[in-house]
């Protein structure tokens, strides 16, 4: 999924994984905005074989729950053919965290179901 907004950007639909104790795993969908001609290419390559390859930059361009993660840059790469691009890494300190911790499972629960309550 992808979509461009006149006065707004360009925006690729990504999952960003959160590993949690248990072997457990959340994965929330975000929009990250990229670069118009990044959206071209990911447009050309997207229901072809090439999208195994695709490789984007960008940042988030939604809220996560109650982390202020909006505007931190990630990188995003398809794990999974059949799947929407993952957030892989970031720059940014918070969504490094997010990303690369592994998080109580029953603590994350708590604090994503009480900011979105």
């Amino acid at each position: 999924m992808m979509m461009q907004v006149p006065g707004q950007g360009a925006f690729v639909r990504a999952l960003l994984p959160v590993h949690l104790t248990g072997g457990h795993s959340f994965r929330f969908g975000v929009w990250v905005s990229i670069s118009p001609a990044d959206l071209q290419h990911a447009f050309s390559a997207w229901w072809k074989d090439d999208y195994v390859d695709l490789a984007l930059e960008g940042v988030l361009a939604n809220g996560i729950g109650p982390w202020n993660l909006l505007g931190g840059s990630v990188r995003l790469e398809v794990l999974d053919k059949d799947q929407l691009p993952y957030c892989v890494s970031s720059s940014d300190d918070a969504v490094h965290d997010l990303l690369t911790l592994t998080w109580p499972r029953e603590e994350f629960f708590a604090v994503l179901c009480s900011a979105t309550a």
